[in-house]
């Protein structure tokens, strides 16, 4: 027998002197119904301690059987009434057949109408498509466009020797000048104009109001009349209020690119030249569309037909022109005067071309950014005369591909020599180049942080051979590094030819920096109570000096002004 334990031992005792206690007063069946053993000793020496044993499992299969069976609804009615006689099933069946097919057509439709709504839309579209049915939107909307092609706005352009001082006071001088002009500015509108993140911007002319352009992340364009009276709303009383909410002007947003989502991004914005009563916007989809202010109609005038982006478009100023740049590494020249939009696309790089622009002055040259970290100026005229061969032909396409490896063999020849007039490395990819309204001097930015200024003088565009490998003349320290929340920033010159050349670009400390085209920094607007964001996209009025205008991340923006101009 073993050995029992303490526990065991105090544990049988405690059994022993109940039972004994219940004996005594004479309870044994109490005993018996309280489920204690009566005294067998044999039994105790013989009785040996069992193993704690598992619960007894219920078979699943019990348990399953015990719930009941999911049956189709036609098989629970006939179980509720099987009694149904058989031309009563067959009509009833017949409708739930009729039913399921009604339901299946109802979700093909539907599944069909958001694929349309997903595709980009080619065709053409009217204000209520691109604002919304609201009536009074459209028509406020159509006013405004109207009052605009009531005057002719063509692009100035600036001349090349001005504002070409022979000494530094005299450049001192304009800076100081402009300086004092700038540095007052304050914010003296603000709004959400977009509804998303704003990727591009452009300043109408127009010199009674301040009408600013905005194309955000997700193709929509807000157009914003900075300087309008708010709209007024109705109280308990129907009395009209001026409305409160904090918005300055009065703005709408038009929906030009579809989808709304990323892949319709608008990267640039950009007036006619010749009147401004028509305003270009290119996508990521792809694909560049014209809004007339004189029909509020949006025209679809080029497609990739792929997925190619499309980063930045301009135009000369006589208007008839467009040159394109790409995600794929070039440049595409579209002539708006022929019969289907006829275009070369040039492969100027093997990685994506940022940026293209257009000399004002002398519109045969371009500049290009590109992220192979060099800028380059080419000669379009003779871009125009690469070898034209049966390759070249874009298949399905009213135009001409020629492959990087095609330019590239064309600048190894003696007639494309002249054809790649400058090229500067920078340490980084670079985001952006642009020509001053003289065509004479460049300011790009770069991921490095580093902002580059070069002054190109007449008698280096008169000569057909390579413009002189030479450093920039300034270098101006920038931090670049927006990261994926905030739009890359781009240098932007004043379009004002009147005044000394001079450009804004954000800041990441939130302000807005302006500096002058020999590099000097000539105000650095901000304000802390209004603006806790970094004022990516920026632009300036064409004629007006005291007017420059940005834009967030989230959509939000902002006009700079005197606080006391009208």
């Amino acid at each position: 027998m073993p050995k029992l334990s303490q526990y065991e031992i105090e544990r049988e005792a405690n059994i022993a002197r109940n039972r004994a206690l219940l004996e005594e007063l004479e309870l044994k069946q109490a005993v018996a119904g309280l489920g204690i053993p009566l005294p067998n000793p044999k039994a105790a020496i013989q009785t040996k301690a069992k193993p704690v044993q598992p619960k007894k499992r219920v078979k699943k299969e019990a348990s399953e059987e015990a719930a009941p069976r999911r049956q189709s609804s036609r098989l629970k009615r006939a179980a509720i009434d099987p009694n149904e006689s058989p031309a009563k099933r067959q009509k009833r069946e017949a409708e739930l057949e009729e039913q399921r097919a009604k339901e299946a057509e109802e979700r093909l439709e539907a599944e069909e109408r958001a694929r349309i709504a997903n595709r980009p839309r080619v065709h053409d579209l009217d204000l209520p498509i691109l604002v919304g049915e609201d009536p009074e939107e459209v028509s406020s909307l159509s006013t405004t466009l109207q009052s605009l092609t009531q005057t002719a706005y063509s692009r100035r352009v600036g001349d090349p020797e001005a504002f070409a001082f022979d000494s530094d006071k005299k450049h001192e001088a304009a800076v100081a000048e402009l300086r004092e002009r700038l540095q007052s500015l304050k914010v003296v509108s603000r709004a959400k104009v977009t509804q998303d993140r704003v990727y591009s911007a452009a300043y109408h002319p127009e010199v009674t109001k301040d009408l600013i352009f905005f194309g955000d992340k997700h193709g929509q364009l807000g157009i914003w009349d900075a300087r309008a009276p708010p709209d007024e709303e109705a109280d308990e009383d129907g009395e009209a209020v001026a409305n409160v909410d904090g918005e300055g002007g009065k703005y709408w947003r038009l929906q030009v690119h579809w989808p709304a989502t990323s892949k319709s991004s608008i990267s640039s914005v950009k007036f006619d030249p010749i009147n401004a009563h028509k305003v270009y916007t290119s996508s990521y989809d792809g694909s560049i569309r014209s809004l007339s202010f004189t029909t509020g109609i949006s025209h679809q005038i080029y497609s990739t037909g792929d997925d190619t982006i499309i980063t930045s478009i301009d135009l000369p100023p006589s208007g008839n022109e467009m040159w394109i740049s790409d995600g794929l590494g070039g440049v595409t020249h579209l002539d708006l005067r022929e019969d289907g939009f006829k275009t070369r696309w040039y492969g100027l790089s093997g990685t994506k071309v940022g940026c293209v622009s257009v000399n004002p002055t002398r519109p045969h040259f371009l500049v290009t950014a590109s992220n192979d970290r060099s800028l380059k100026i080419w000669d379009s005229r003779k871009l125009q005369g690469i070898a034209i061969s049966l390759s070249d032909a874009a298949p399905g396409a009213a135009g001409l591909e020629f492959s990087t490896e095609t330019v590239s063999n064309f600048l190894e020849t003696g007639a494309g020599k002249a054809c790649l007039r400058a090229e500067w490395r920078h340490d980084n990819a670079v985001s952006s180049a642009y020509w001053d309204p003289r065509g004479r001097s460049i300011v790009s930015t770069s991921y490095d942080n580093k902002l580059r200024l070069w002054d190109i003088t007449s008698d280096k565009f008169g000569s057909s051979a390579p413009f002189p490998s030479s450093r920039p003349f300034s270098f101006v320290n920038h931090n670049c590094q927006t990261g994926r929340w905030v739009t890359v920033l781009k240098a932007q010159w004043s379009p004002n030819p009147d005044v000394y050349p001079h450009f804004t670009i954000g800041n990441m400390n939130h302000s807005l920096d302006i500096f002058s085209c020999k590099g000097d920094l000539v105000a650095r607007l901000a304000d802390k109570d209004k603006i806790t964001a970094v004022q990516a996209v920026t632009c300036s009025h064409p004629s007006i000096v005291e007017r420059a205008a940005s834009g967030n991340a989230s959509g939000r923006c902002v006009l700079w002004s005197k606080p006391s101009a009208d």
